[in-house]
């Protein structure tokens, strides 16, 4: 491996005003204590593309114990690589110890560890308790140079250096920058088989960034994109609902078709291209740009949404015999094998539902404040100013929640009943046994 380039601060347009101050407090602090500290990763690549980056995350020399001494809003996450999350109110940082490529595990090692779980298994069962799952750890730490080498792209291997504001670049990321090109770091066929996923952000970013793929790295797509099948479906569904809050989601559908990745990954979204779908997806892209961060309000079934609703009906599914319950029987969305949450289906039906009562006849005074209490009021509100055809109408609608909630806070507040107390029994009456009045003796008078 070769050193790194030095890009002095005159030679690059980063400037450290654009950097979270909390993050400026944390790398000072790592320096104060002599460990190896920088801006890493996609924060670095949006600034030097004069974007606002939505993380600043970190990479250091310190390992998480270290980095826990020094931060008391320090947790530590993760099984498989520790990382360390610092949190500032709101805001969470991520601080990662630098770490180099780890070798794919060969046939000897992986007999080694699945003999070592099949006695931990035999142990277990015969002292009739449950063995503990051995996890492959890849807490390999490395140096700097060996983290940008592990990195994907090149211009996401770019680290800066807060104390002289310079720019260390080992894979020739700057020049990656200024082209405007992805480019992968090694032989892009090794990586996307190494991990699919990175096929899926290839395309993604290019897309949000508008920036070009890199002859090499579109044949390795073409060549290797039923890969993505193997993937981890947790992993591709969180990275189809970054998609719809990404503010291009248009385009990535798009390209994502183009490249033959989409049929792999939900061929149902992939039949279904067409203007419904574009529409959808571009009133989505309108409502997110409003926004410098994703609001609250897109969460993931209004994501949802805008990705099927134009080619499945999300409806309570009828009964099919008197005896069997309705809520027993589950909504459902194919978008292959991609696991799509129930709760966030039912949620849908829910702000679909509400819709059509918000948008419908007019009600009275009572139905508005019945139907401002429903838990799905805030998404559908949200469902509205993006795809509905009046979407003022949401602000009238919040207007009605307000005026709801101020009547019943300045309202008469229901009279409490008072509960009589229970008359012990009276002198003279003859009941004041030990099983009616707890004593021998007759109860009080009130």
């Amino acid at each position: 491996m070769a050193g790194p380039t030095h890009i002095a601060r005159s030679e690059h347009n980063l400037s450290s005003r654009n950097i979270d101050s909390d993050a400026l407090k944390v790398i000072r602090r790592l320096h104060q204590n002599e460990f190896e500290t920088y801006l890493v990763g996609g924060g670095v690549r949006d600034l030097l593309l004069e974007r606002r980056p939505k993380d600043f995350d970190l990479g250091t020399a310190a390992n998480p114990q270290q980095i826990k001494k020094l931060f008391r809003n320090c947790w530590i996450i993760g099984r498989r690589f520790r990382l360390a999350h610092i949190k500032f109110g709101d805001k969470t940082l991520e601080v990662a110890t630098f770490r180099k490529q780890v070798p794919p595990e060969t046939d000897t090692e992986r007999a080694a560890r699945e003999a070592e779980q099949a006695t931990r298994r035999e142990t277990a069962a015969q002292n009739g308790t449950k063995a503990r799952r051995i996890i492959p750890r890849d807490n390999t730490f490395g140096t700097a140079e060996e983290d940008a080498f592990r990195r994907d792209f090149t211009i996401n291997a770019l680290f800066y250096d807060a104390s002289d504001r310079s720019i260390l670049d080992y894979v020739d990321g700057m020049r990656d920058i200024r082209n405007r090109t992805i480019r992968s770091i090694g032989d892009p066929n090794e990586r996307f088989l190494e991990d699919p996923v990175r096929m899926l952000r290839a395309v993604v970013l290019a897309a949000r960034l508008d920036l070009t793929i890199d002859p090499a790295v579109s044949a390795a797509i073409r060549r290797h994109r039923g890969e993505i099948v193997h993937s981890s479906p947790a992993r591709l569904v969180e990275e189809l609902y970054k998609i719809g809050r990404s503010g291009s989601s248009e385009r990535i559908i798009r390209d994502l078709g183009d490249t033959g990745l989409l049929s792999h990954i939900a061929p149902e979204l992939d039949r279904a291209r067409s203007d419904g779908l574009w529409r959808s997806l571009a009133a989505l892209d309108r409502y997110r740009r409003r926004f410098d961060d994703s609001p609250p309000g897109l969460c993931n079934a209004v994501l949802l949404g805008s990705l099927v609703s134009s080619f499945t009906a999300i409806e309570r599914p009828r009964r099919r015999a008197a005896r069997e319950p309705l809520t027993k029987r589950p909504l459902e969305v194919a978008l292959g094998l991609l696991p799509v949450a129930r709760r966030d289906v039912e949620r849908l039906r829910q702000i679909f539902d509400l819709h059509t009562r918000l948008t419908g006849e007019p009600l009275s005074p009572r139905a508005k404040r019945t139907l401002t209490q429903r838990s799905a009021f805030a998404d559908t509100l949200t469902w509205m100013e993006i795809h509905s055809d009046t979407p003022e109408s949401a602000d009238q609608w919040r207007v009605d929640a307000a005026q709801a909630l101020d009547a019943q806070d300045d309202g008469p507040r229901p009279k409490r009943r008072r509960r009589r107390r229970r008359r012990g029994p009276r002198k003279g009456d003859g009941g004041g046994t030990s099983e009616q009045g707890g004593s021998g003796e007759p109860g009080n008078s009130a």
